[in-house]
């Protein structure tokens, strides 16, 4: 009888679920569990932040100037998939067959150059929208738009100029998206570059459109210059940096911001430019990565503008990496992941493991913002 009440009671199930979690969380983490999992943010107390939840349209995005459309779209958003009612987004996004060449892309699981698979893994992994080309999701449109939330990508570096350029320019327009029945657009600036200030022109001009037919923005706001990796670190990675990219793609009224997580810090000093304040780095952030990711996420007008980090490639230990990166987004305040090459360039049972680990980290209540 006492077996059978256990069994019965929803309450007990839970927690024995939630402890079952941890455990495997602590296990996937190692050694890093204690530093990740009970770090205590000492540099913008998270009392000062937009988080996300259940009600962040009502509370951030209805005071600001979007439509009721882009309120209703972006709603969407947050109400689909297995992070529905959270605030926190999983996006798959598969535009590398243009940024990185699609044999390169997807050699590894060749099934993925057809498109309505990219959908497919999307929709069984339980995500919040599927981001690609106008290509990609054009060629599945009538099939697709209604069951899943699409993104699509306006702008891409093509690699098959020689010798390559390293620029992103327009493959589609925003009315393209809004015809096949998208709710969001998205475009990538590559911050530094020369060819920053037209691209920075450029996509301002697309998201004013696309917020007056009603469709949300997403940035990719990435660095690129060659004289941002020295022989000391990789500045492309520097939280202050990146914050400042952050900050721009906000001023452009970009609704949600894709950011790669930040590995170290001090850019502006080691590369000596720009402008920076010594508190950046002594009061505003510290050497562990949730510090170094909540500057990322205060530079996104204290996450007015929700930060979501990119998955990064595949390669060993994807499960370890792609929960580590979701614990540290979602301690420092940010909105999702958005994980791609660690998903479909494996099989779509093994892909779809990678996107619920994932989301099982926004899921689970014990992980909270530091």
């Amino acid at each position: 009888m006492k077996r059978g009440l256990k069994l019965a009671n929803p309450k007990l199930k839970e927690k024995k679920t939630v402890k079952e979690d941890m455990e495997s969380l602590v296990s996937i983490l190692g050694n890093e569990a204690d530093y990740l999992l009970n770090h205590k943010c000492r540099t913008i107390p998270k009392n000062q932040l937009h988080l996300p939840g259940p009600s962040f349209i009502d509370e951030i995005m209805v005071p600001s100037d979007r439509s009721n459309t882009v309120l209703r779209n972006m709603q969407l958003l947050f109400n689909t998939g297995r992070l529905a009612g959270t605030g926190y987004l999983s996006i798959l996004p598969v535009d590398q067959g243009i940024e990185h060449s699609a044999g390169a892309s997807f050699a590894p699981n060749p099934i993925y150059f057809d498109p309505e698979n990219i959908v497919k893994l999307a929709i069984e992994g339980g995500c919040s929208a599927v981001a690609s080309t106008l290509g990609v999701l054009g060629s599945v449109s009538r099939k697709y738009a209604h069951k899943i939330p699409f993104l699509v990508k306006i702008n891409h570096n093509e690699l098959l100029s020689y010798p390559n350029t390293y620029d992103q320019i327009l493959f589609a327009n925003v009315d393209q998206a809004f015809e096949m029945g998208a709710v969001a657009v998205g475009a990538t600036i590559y911050y530094g570059s020369e060819e920053s200030n037209r691209q920075i022109q450029e996509i301002s001009e697309a998201f004013r459109y696309a917020h007056s037919i009603g469709l949300v923005t997403v940035l990719w706001a990435y660095l690129r210059n060659p004289a941002f990796k020295t022989k000391e670190a990789d500045y492309h990675l520097s939280a202050d940096l990146t914050g400042q990219a952050n900050h721009l793609s906000a001023t452009i009224e970009a609704d949600i911001v894709k950011q790669k997580l930040a590995e170290n810090n001090g850019g502006y000093t080691a590369l000596k430019f720009g402008e920076t304040d010594e508190r950046v780095y002594t009061k505003l952030s510290s050497d562990h990565p949730i510090d170094l990711n909540r500057y990322q996420v205060i530079n996104c007008y204290m996450g007015r503008a929700g930060l979501i980090n990119s998955g990064g490639a595949s390669g060993e230990h994807d499960l370890y990496k792609v929960v580590r990166t979701a614990i540290i987004n979602k301690r420092a305040g940010g909105m999702g992941l958005i994980t791609g090459r660690k998903s479909f360039q494996r099989p779509m049972k093994d892909g779809v493991e990678i996107l619920n680990a994932v989301q099982n980290v926004y899921l689970n209540k014990e992980i909270t913002v530091a």
